[in-house]
């Protein structure tokens, strides 16, 4: 079994990024694949508890959900005030 994590948007990136400018999303899925190469350690990133959130480019959120049992970030949710 590999240690690898990987990342994916939940339920879909329609839903979750969809919209949004390309930059954002590049910046998004750059972020997602950092917290997937942290594995285990992306409990510990952002604010929350379960649900975790992170800023980035200084006026989006980012909610994931680490999920160690199948080794996976799911990007739940974006938001952007720019």
């Amino acid at each position: 079994m590999s240690d690898a994590w990987r990342w994916e948007y939940d339920p879909d990136a329609e839903h979750v990024v969809g919209g949004l400018p390309p930059h954002v999303v590049a910046e998004v899925e750059r972020l997602a694949r950092e917290l997937a190469v942290l594995g285990r350690d992306a409990t510990e990133v952002g604010a929350g508890h379960q649900l975790r959130n992170l800023t980035f480019l200084d006026v989006g959120l980012l909610y994931f959900l680490p999920v160690p049992s199948q080794q996976l970030i799911a990007v739940v949710r974006v938001t952007w005030a720019g």
